[in-house]
């Protein structure tokens, strides 16, 4: 299958070698990868902010940069969900735009979603000998609905021991700019997350968002704790 890759800002900028791994993890699932090096923002973080005139610009560039002949898929869960659910908003009055974006939206794929449910594969061949726990990101969780597929190609992963964490599903303090703008809160969500993640004894907090890693990762670094935050296309490219 021919399918057009979207790499988000935070993997772009600072986890590259995520961007990489998707690409090894949808070629080995038999994709055919085609990347657009023209792509930029999606426009999340300008439309989190209030800048809805800059997200609509973000956004009709983001029509530019794909088509809606080939799957787009990301490694990201909440990328893909505010593309998906509200590039409409900010298009408003743009009617040949939206048109494009109705066209498309259907097939804008979180990674994890892509693989389990469009591709049906569940075994990459993948080897993890570690003990992982799996932070469920809010837009991913809440918007998009991954839940059960990143679970399921963990325990496919040769070696890989998956252990639920208490409260996986609450926040770990990023939300974007309320990281920024409400620092002692979101570190204190940090520390909660970590602190559940530890207690499961796992060595790896694994992830779809590499926003939510850098959060976790920076806590974890800061207190020099024996445990990180990886994101599941780096544990599905691993051994392959």
């Amino acid at each position: 299958m021919d399918i057009q890759l979207f790499i988000p800002c935070y993997i772009d900028q600072l986890y590259p070698q995520t961007a990489f791994n998707t690409i090894k993890v949808l070629e080995k699932a038999g994709c055919n990868v085609h990347y657009n090096p023209k792509q930029t923002c999606c426009g999340q973080p300008a439309f989190n902010s209030g800048y809805w005139k800059e997200a609509s610009d973000l956004a009709e560039k983001f029509l530019t940069d794909f088509n809606a002949d080939m799957p787009v898929v990301s490694p990201s869960g909440s990328c893909t969900s505010y593309i998906i659910h509200h590039y409409g908003k900010v298009l408003s009055g743009k009617t040949e735009l939206i048109r494009q974006h109705e066209s498309m939206k259907s097939s804008i794929y979180e990674l994890s979603d892509f693989l389990i449910n469009a591709l049906k594969i569940e075994n990459l061949g993948a080897e993890f000998p570690h003990k992982v726990t799996y932070h469920d990101s809010c837009s991913a969780l809440r918007e998009y609905g991954i839940k059960e597929q990143p679970r399921r190609l963990l325990k496919q992963v040769k070696g890989l021991e998956l252990i639920e964490m208490t409260e996986s599903e609450t926040c770990c303090g990023f939300g974007g700019t309320f990281a920024v703008k409400n620092n002692f809160i979101s570190g204190a969500m940090a520390e909660k997350k970590v602190r559940n993640a530890l207690e499961t004894g796992a060595e790896y907090i694994i992830s779809t968002e590499a926003s939510c890693l850098m959060n976790i990762n920076g806590y974890c670094n800061k207190q020099n704790l024996p445990i990180k935050g990886i994101h599941l296309a780096d544990v599905l490219a691993s051994g392959l």
